[in-house]
């Protein structure tokens, strides 16, 4: 059994093989530290799963799961990501990955999921399964950065954290101008002119710390 993990944090990655080892057996596990590399990984070799997370630098984990779905689409991908599932897993779900897991769950719950994900089944957490529930039934309102693609929601956050548009659009390989597009569509979308109603939005629905 052979297992990518994509994660730009080298201890996280570390730390999962280490867990998964604990509860799988006769497992060789690849490493990636990027969206990139880790694409380029994926196409190189045989890989039974991909583990990614979500905010890396660069291509994020919901473009790495695009790539690898339209290149490789019979290839299971599970996100393993400290982002709220409230405002990624859904997303990452509709692109295609099998599951998603929080780094906050316990190990046992990762374990779980892999076993799952690996016999060709789909892993959804309860409170996340309440929630798509609620929101089938109406029960639960829509965020305005519910409207927002990935693009636009990854932009936000970076807008959020303090980054100007050329930060961002040399983080992203995106030119200033059409990062000040994504910036301006926002905008529209959430009714939000300024950047600081845009941080303001973002701190109070724990889209940044």
């Amino acid at each position: 059994m052979r297992i990518l993990l994509v994660d730009d944090h080298a201890v996280v990655r570390k730390g999962m093989i280490s867990l998964l080892r604990e509860h799988l057996e006769n497992v060789e596990f690849g490493e990636a530290a990027d969206a990139r590399e880790g694409f380029a990984a994926a196409m190189e070799s045989n890989w039974d799963l991909v583990i990614a997370d979500i905010g890396m630098p660069g291509r994020s984990g919901l473009d790495l799961i695009q790539d690898i779905r339209s290149a490789r689409p019979d290839l299971p991908i599970l996100v393993v990501s400290a982002h709220s599932e409230r405002d990624y897993a859904i997303r990452a779900l509709k692109l295609g990955a099998a599951g998603y897991v929080s780094k906050q769950s316990a190990a046992d719950t990762l374990a779980a999921a892999v076993k799952r994900v690996l016999t060709g089944g789909r892993y959804i957490s309860p409170s996340l399964a309440e929630h798509i529930a609620g929101t089938l039934a109406g029960a639960m309102a829509e965020a305005s950065h519910d409207s927002l693609s990935n693009r636009e929601l990854q932009v936000l956050k970076m807008i959020a954290n303090g980054m100007t548009l050329k930060e961002i659009g040399a983080d992203l390989a995106l030119s200033e101008k059409t990062v000040a597009t994504y910036r301006a569509r926002i905008s529209e979308k959430m009714g939000l002119p300024t950047n600081v109603d845009l941080t303001r939005y973002a701190m109070r629905h724990g889209l940044v710390n």
